[in-house]
């Protein structure tokens, strides 16, 4: 299946973003050694596709709660159909079709914005002074020649930490400075990918299933620490892109677990464990952070009143018969 019609949307979008650019007056020769209106283009070529993905998002929160909700009804069953993997699937997909639930929906948006990062890749990747076919995906031979040549901090957007000496020729570029550029990048790259999962998993808890935790430690650790060797093949214009995304995934998270907050129980947060990872009840209040608003007072509990003291019989004194009453005193 051809993906030309992928290159020619990012391409479409792109360019008409930089043409808005230009039309406003960002200035098209390099300022601090950046040519804004092309990085203007790519942060701006993000928001197109959040903007459009963000129904999406708000469905894929969604399905996140309903998932954690059913988290006790899936544990019974596991514990019914222990040993019967076939039965289990089955009761669990008419429990997810009856709550209108949806597993895949929490992997939905990634998927969606895999095309547009490949397109993206693609298009940078051709920005090679070099090239003959410079008008290919809707490209003139001018808006080709000013994106080859477009940089950031003199480093130019289609290079790459790993980018050969011919490479770098070509594109006018000094080594050095393209791999500082890169490199700090790249971790900016690292550092929000891991924000973007730790704050998900910190709002609505870890899982307590095994293979779903597996998966949460795989998106808070893995993909990060992939990026520092699959960074170094990323022209810096995707790189700058990736980063725009995860800062606005931010933003965007923050935004919906206000509106949505997670479901919390006595238990803690439901579908996770009720204590944090560094072992807190998410429900209690805590000197800092917590998921209790600092600012609202938390109900006390009154304390038992103490049971009155019975004085004990004076030293000497002789016992008194319940039946008799005190005895009378002689005399």
């Amino acid at each position: 299946m051809s993906l030309d019609w992928i290159y020619y949307a990012i391409s479409w979008i792109l360019l008409t973003w930089h043409s808005a650019w230009d039309a406003i007056g960002v200035p098209v020769d390099a300022v601090l050694g950046t040519n804004w209106s092309w990085i203007l283009a790519i942060v701006f070529l993000v928001v197109t596709v959040r903007v459009i993905l963000f129904p999406v998002f708000v469905k894929q929160i969604k399905s996140q709660r309903a998932m954690q909700a059913l988290q006790p009804k899936v544990k019974e069953l596991q514990e019914k159909h222990k040993g019967d993997r076939e039965t289990l699937q089955k009761e669990m997909m008419e429990l997810y079709r009856k709550e209108k639930a949806n597993p895949l929906m929490g992997c939905l948006p990634m998927f969606l914005q895999i095309p547009v990062f490949l397109g993206l890749f693609h298009v940078l990747r051709r920005l090679d002074p070099a090239k003959e076919a410079k008008s290919l995906y809707g490209w003139t031979a001018e808006q080709f020649d000013s994106a080859s040549s477009a940089k950031i901090f003199t480093a130019p957007i289609a290079g790459k930490f790993g980018s050969t000496a011919d490479e770098l020729a070509r594109l006018g570029a000094n080594g050095t400075t393209v791999k500082v550029i890169a490199g700090i990048l790249v971790l900016v790259m690292m550092g929000t990918t891991y924000l973007t999962s730790r704050q998900m998993i910190l709002k609505t808890g870890w899982a307590e299933d095994p293979q779903q935790r597996m998966i949460q430690r795989l998106m808070l650790y893995g993909i990060p620490l992939s990026l520092l060797v699959s960074g170094s093949i990323f022209p810096i214009g995707v790189i700058i892109y990736w980063v725009t995304n995860n800062l606005f995934t931010l933003g965007q998270q923050q935004w919906v677990l206000r509106k949505f907050p997670p479901l919390v129980t006595n238990k803690g947060v439901a579908g996770g464990k009720a204590t944090t990872p560094g072992g807190r009840n998410p429900v209690q209040p805590a000197k800092s952070g917590g998921f209790l608003n600092r600012n609202k007072p938390v109900a006390q509990v009154p304390a038992k009143p103490a049971a009155p003291k019975v004085a004990g019989p004076k030293p000497g004194a002789k016992p008194v018969n319940p039946k008799k009453g005190p005895a009378k005193r002689q005399g």
